[in-house]
Formats: structure tokens, C-alpha cells, sequence
């Protein structure tokens, strides 16, 4: 283990949150933060600039969507180690961006001292991967695509992305509205989604739902 300090950049698209952690970050003597960013460009930028060894990114980063930025930030810097910070613990969410190299993924309500042994040990070349997930994520995670989702919550977001509001879907289907609502809250926590759109488009990106067309961004 080298003595310099590990370097982290901060993705967050709230100062707040942003110089909070930093303050967290830099009581500790081995880190110190070389990088801000509040958007998904932002980081990407920085990170080819300062090639951190860590980047901590939030999961709802403006920009691209985070399996994009991800991505970037490994071509642009590939020694940097990315943990996502999420509010999120969704299975196919994480199962995604796991595939595409992150070193963790951390729920928002971890621990200060979970936080900083999280990026002390990122920085460790051992191939760890770091979580801080429910057992339920964990386990959706290695079902197939087909088996996140239920049919009763395929069918609602086949009507989800016809722009049908949830008491039409629960007169079409003949559900009460909190009904709906409740499969909504349980389709977004499985997908790691954070709108509908959101949910939409990754339901369509892993062949979740069919007969459709992708719907915009919701960014």
C-alpha cells in the first residue's frame, strides 16, 4: 500500500451532500478530495483531468443515464476505482452497472465509517466488490431479467409506458389505484428507477417489457 493519499472525486448534483462528504473524506489523513462535479459531463471531465483513485457517484447524476457515465469514467480514467452512492436498492440496477466494472455500491444510509473503509478499500487492488444492499437486492440480482419483475408488474408498466395514469391502469386491469401504486413503489425499489419513464426505459433495456416503444429520457 502506497503512503500518498487516495484521491477521490465527488459526483453529486447537491453541494450540500458534496461538501458533506468531503468534510467526512478529509478528517481522515490517507484522503483527500481533488474533484467536485454535479453532472454526469462534469465528472467525466475531471476524472480524465485528476485520474482519481476513487470516484464517488451519485446514482441520479444529472447527464447521461449512470451506466453511461460509468462507463466514461472508466475509458477516460481507468485506474479509478467508481462507487455508486444510491437511495435506490434495485436488483437490476445493481446487477447492471456491476457488469460494467463498478468496485461498489453503497445505499446513502451507510455509516460515516462504512463510507470511508468503503474508499480505503477500493483503492486495494484485490477484486473485491463492495456492497451495502438488502439480501432480497442481492438475490434479484442473480435471477434472470424475466424474473425480477412479476407479470402483474410487467402488465402495469406496459400501460406505464402508454401514458396511462394509475387509475386508468387500475380500471384497465381491474385494481384499485393504491393498488397500482404499490406495484409502482415495487417495480421502482426492483429496477433501482427513479421516475416512470425511468422505469420504463429500463424495463424495455433489459427485454422486460415488449410491444412498446422506448420512451424519451427522462432527463
Amino acid at each position: 500500500m502506497t503512503d500518498e493519499p487516495t484521491t477521490v472525486l465527488l459526483v453529486d448534483d447537491h453541494t450540500i451532500v458534496r461538501e458533506g462528504v468531503r468534510k467526512i473524506l478529509e478528517s481522515e489523513k490517507d484522503m483527500v478530495v481533488v474533484g467536485q462535479a454535479g453532472d454526469g459531463r462534469g465528472a467525466v471531465a475531471l476524472a480524465a483531468e485528476k485520474k482519481p483513485d476513487v470516484v464517488l457517484l451519485d446514482v441520479e447524476i444529472p447527464g447521461d443515464d449512470v451506466e453511461t457515465t460509468v462507463t466514461r469514467l472508466r475509458k477516460v480514467s481507468p485506474r479509478s476505482q467508481v462507487i455508486i452512492l444510491s437511495m435506490y436498492d434495485g436488483a437490476h440496477l445493481l446487477k447492471s452497472l456491476l457488469a460494467i466494472g463498478i468496485r461498489g455500491y453503497l445505499l446513502k444510509s451507510v455509516s460515516m465509517y462504512e463510507l470511508v473503509s468503503a474508499v480505503r478499500s477500493a483503492r486495494v487492488d484485490d477484486g473485491r466488490v463492495l456492497l451495502s444492499v438488502s439480501r432480497e437486492s442481492l438475490a434479484q440480482a442473480e435471477q434472470e431479467p424475466s424474473e425480477v419483475l412479476s407479470q402483474r408488474e410487467r402488465e402495469i408498466l406496459e400501460l406505464t409506458a402508454q401514458a396511462m395514469s394509475n387509475a386508468q391502469i387500475g380500471s384497465r386491469l381491474s385494481l384499485t389505484e393504491a393498488t397500482v401504486k404499490r406495484h409502482m413503489r415495487n417495480i421502482f425499489a426492483k429496477l433501482g428507477a427513479v421516475s416512470r419513464i425511468d422505469a420504463v426505459n429500463k424495463a424495455m433495456s433489459a427485454s422486460l417489457i415488449r410491444g412498446v416503444d422506448r420512451m424519451p429520457s427522462s432527463r
